[in-house]
């Protein structure tokens, strides 16, 4: 299996004595708690709850962190965590002399600072290697893209719309992306919200086909669309569903297809969540309804 320079990959230097503390109060996962050499996924929000960008945040050190980010939303990224930092003792700046490779299967890793990703351990490692270390690398994407959607692992812009899309709704909270026990983050209450008190509508899920998945399909329930093809590798797919839909068409029996064939869709094995919705009802929802029962 190949070593993959993720040219679509960028870094981002947090450092300072307070890099941790301010860090663990504006993103989505706990860093108060990361180890030295650990690895965590996460995500800076809009306050209303939507995904500014994701990434993947290691722990080189004592008072240093690396962002592991889409290259596209680094310049956002940076200023928007600029912009929170106020008084607080810690810098940004890119990381440009650094670079992202991806090692899986049975492959070699270069010499470099390496990590377990920390979504899903089949996914292998990443191991930040000088820019010139990477470039003399293959950039293979196509290889760690069939790797990624074999596991079902959605990725930002492809898979789902950053600005638009709540972490239930990138499957976030199902890959240690959110910590519900830390305490407060930038859109905190939306998310806690969104898990305590609901069930997401809209997932990404895997689809199986007896064909070619084609990119940008939708997925129908009769007449209605209930979904669409975001990433597809021969005829295994990520798909965005209405699950409350899918739930629809199958009590009623209703098949469902894409391009008017039949397939068939499912949670990726590391998920919790299943095709049937149902609405969350909060202990605070029961309680408040049973007191105004007559």
């Amino acid at each position: 299996m190949p070593v993959v320079h993720l040219t679509d990959r960028a870094l981002i230097r947090a450092s300072g004595p307070e890099a941790a503390k301010f860090l663990h109060g504006v993103i989505t996962c706990n860093v108060a708690t990361m180890a030295a050499g650990e690895a965590r996924y996460g995500a800076l929000l809009f306050p209303q709850g939507k995904i500014i960008s994701d990434f993947l945040l290691y722990r080189d050190g004592e008072e240093s962190f690396l962002f592991d980010a889409p290259a596209e939303r680094v310049e956002d990224l940076l200023k928007r965590l600029t912009f929170h930092r106020l008084r607080a003792k810690v810098a940004f700046e890119t990381a440009d002399d650094s670079a992202v490779v991806a090692v899986f299967g049975d492959a070699v890793a270069p010499e470099g600072v390496a990590f377990t990703d920390p979504r899903l351990a089949a996914l292998g490692q990443r191991v930040v290697v000088p820019r010139a270390v990477a470039e003399a690398l293959p950039a293979d994407a196509a290889a760690y893209e069939a790797h990624r959607i074999a596991f079902g692992i959605p990725k930002g812009g492809p898979d789902f719309a950053y600005g638009e899309t709540f972490p239930h709704e990138a499957d976030m909270d199902q890959l240690g992306g959110v910590d519900f026990k830390k305490g407060c983050y930038v859109g905190q209450e939306v998310v806690s919200r969104m898990e305590h008190r609901t069930t997401a509508r809209n997932r990404l899920v895997e689809a199986e086909f007896p064909g070619v998945a084609e990119v940008g399909t939708e997925i129908m329930a009769g007449d209605k669309a209930i979904g669409r093809v975001m990433s597809a590798d021969g005829g295994h797919a990520i798909v965005t569903a209405r699950l409350d839909r899918v739930t629809d068409a199958r009590a009623e029996g209703v098949p469902l297809t894409a391009g008017g064939v039949e397939v068939e869709l499912k949670p990726p094995a590391w998920a919790d969540f299943s095709l049937e919705w149902e609405r969350k009802v909060s202990a605070l929802d029961q309680k408040f309804k049973a007191s105004k029962a007559p």
